[in-house]
């Protein structure tokens, strides 16, 4: 899939081939997917935990732990595809829209 052109709707299309490949549609449900969600963003979190900024600013540095980061990132960006598939909402319009909101709320000095 490297070499295609990735975008967010081919991406939900193969999370949800795969879960139908394994039958877990079923327990794709909202409070489910929010539940998987919040768990791989602590997942994430905890690499992080007892870092100092500027350890955390060199993460990436080290090829084990930057695998964990993508790997953690990778979980939390798929949860967060498959619940907005389930929700019918398109996070790229909902980013966007949400970005505007704060540009309005939080204006430039």
């Amino acid at each position: 899939m490297t070499e295609q052109h990735l975008d967010v709707a081919k991406l939900q299309r193969r999370l949800a081939e795969f879960a139908a490949a394994r039958n877990w549609q079923p327990f794709h449900t909202p409070k489910n997917l929010v539940s998987a969600l919040s768990v791989e963003a602590s997942e994430l979190l905890e690499i992080f935990q007892w870092l100092t900024p500027e350890e955390s600013s060199r993460v990436m540095d080290d090829p084990d732990t930057a695998h964990r980061v993508t790997d953690e990132v990778a979980d939390v960006l798929a949860y967060l595809l498959q619940l907005c598939e389930v929700l019918g909402i398109d996070p790229l319009t909902a980013l966007d829209a949400k970005i505007d909101r704060n540009e309005r709320r939080f204006p430039a000095p």
